[in-house]
């Protein structure tokens, strides 16, 4: 029987241990390799499947911490229209209020606690390890001050609770430290699938973003602790899209043209928006400096969101204004800019927060206003339409992740499925022109600096993929046996 090169050796070795008729190899398929130096084993999956409750519940603890904040703050309803309708004090006041509190209580975490607090470094550069106590108090003030109106996203905190619960029970099992990143790392996006009620594009992040391999030995537990984490978080949190009034959009001719002119603009847009928050990252007050930073960062955000209040928050007012077509179009044209740039004057006073909603917002008001220039040249789809291929662009691009991306769109609207073609083409692109100008990622381009100093591209990509070697076929390890 002939020996094909292309043979990979499994481990474990699969039950039925011949091969078909043909002697072909099934591991001749790229994406079903064996689990190289991360065994699924027994234990593994009992660790990852208490990993998948604590995620939800953490989840669910801190949504909750999150809307009891915004409702003491802002009056109970929803976020954005509360926002809009309180005073001009009312609405400034919060804001201040959460400087003073995310000012004082990063210093003394820094300061004070030891221990990672950042999943991806953990996960790309680490050992899988997470300091609880800086962490959890990390998540705490994250969710606070995003409650109290900072331009930041909510899901950095649940995203670092479910690494937590990973690394806690990665430490229990006497998992390997290869083991123990991969458990992190589903962790991170069981965390941020639980809040946001999305379990596929939860797991994608996992095998996309935070391993870079979208494979059997990745997506199988990235799925399953994802799926239990939502199950787990629908106790308290209530099931559904984030976005419920999106229509089911039509697709329309004008859309892939659009697509094909605005993919490589939102591209672009996406590598500044990235730089930019390198910049900001990079350059972060240090020392006594750390402590007013934030309060000088909502004190601005407070006086433009006097005249801009959809500023406020993590973006969804001007996704959902975007989404339905309920927002002038020169509004969203300015948002579209503003919130970029109060998102990044945020975190680089030093906030810890989320970039996927305000980059959703910012693609989604971007994708609107550009889409409302195309409507006078070629009119026919709805201005929600290109908000939604817009959004989907946007965060591919900066999360250099178009498969997350686009999906996320999608569940966190339940609607778009008849833009499919114009969506993944536009997010494609913008991806393609991101990546091949630039590169970094909105959590690449956070990272701090190494002990060594700058490395290449090629050493850093190999040093976070821990499934790297997998694929690689060699003289001597050739039949699956």
């Amino acid at each position: 029987m002939s020996v094909h090169m292309s043979e990979r050796l499994r481990d474990p070795q699969p039950l039925l241990r011949t091969r078909i008729g043909t002697g072909r190899g099934a591991m001749e398929q790229p994406n079903a390799t064996g689990d190289g130096d991360v065994p699924l084993t027994v234990r593994f999956w009992i660790a990852l499947a208490g990993t998948g409750v604590l995620a939800g519940l953490a989840g669910m603890a801190l949504m909750k911490l999150l809307e009891a904040v915004a409702h003491l703050a802002y009056g109970p309803g929803e976020f954005g229209a509360a926002v809009a309708a309180a005073s001009p004090v009312g609405r400034v006041v919060p804001l201040l209020a959460a400087g003073v509190i995310g000012g004082v209580g990063w210093f003394l975490l820094r300061r004070l606690v030891p221990g990672r607090s950042d999943v991806d470094d953990c996960v790309w550069t680490g050992d899988g390890r997470l300091g609880v106590v800086r962490s959890t108090g990390t998540s705490v003030l994250s969710v606070t001050v995003v409650g109290l109106g900072a331009s930041l996203g909510r899901e950095a905190a649940p995203k670092l609770m479910g690494g937590v619960a990973g690394s806690l029970l990665g430490g229990w099992a006497r998992l390997t430290v290869p083991q123990r990143r991969l458990l992190v790392a589903c962790g991170a996006g069981a965390g941020f699938a639980a809040v946001y009620d999305v379990p596929l594009g939860g797991a994608l992040f996992t095998a996309e973003v935070l391993l870079g391999a979208v494979r059997l030995p990745v997506v199988l537990p990235a799925l399953a602790c994802s799926s239990v984490a939502t199950l787990v978080a629908r106790i308290g949190l209530p099931p559904g899209p984030v976005y419920p009034g999106v229509l089911d959009l039509p697709f329309h001719p004008a859309e892939v043209g659009w697509a094909l002119v605005a993919g490589p603009l939102i591209g672009l847009v996406a590598v500044g928006f990235v730089r930019l928050i390198a910049f900001m990252s990079r350059h972060q007050p240090r020392g006594w400096w750390a402590l007013p930073a934030p309060l000088g960062a909502f004190a601005v955000l407070a006086a433009l969101g006097l005249a801009f209040p959809q500023l406020y928050g993590n973006g969804q007012e001007i996704a959902e204004q975007a989404f339905t077509g309920s927002a002038p179009f020169l509004l969203l044209a300015v948002l579209c800019v503003l919130k970029p740039l109060v998102t990044a004057l945020c975190l680089g006073s030093g906030a810890a927060g989320g970039l996927v909603t305000p980059t959703l917002a910012t693609g989604a008001a971007l994708g609107a206003a550009l889409g409302g220039v195309w409507s006078q040249l070629w009119p026919g789809a709805p201005a929600g339409a290109y908000a939604m291929i817009g959004a989907a662009a946007m965060l591919g691009a900066a999360m250099q992740a178009p498969l997350a991306g686009a999906v996320l769109v999608l569940e966190l609207t339940h609607g778009g499925f008849a833009l499919m073609v114009p969506l993944v083409l536009a997010t494609a692109i913008a991806t393609a022109v991101s990546r091949w100008i630039d590169g970094y990622s909105i959590y690449s381009a956070r990272l701090g600096p190494t002990l060594e100093g700058p490395t290449t591209d090629a050493s850093t990509t190999q040093s976070r993929n821990p499934f790297a070697n997998d694929a690689a076929p060699s003289a001597s390890n050739t039949s699956d046996k």
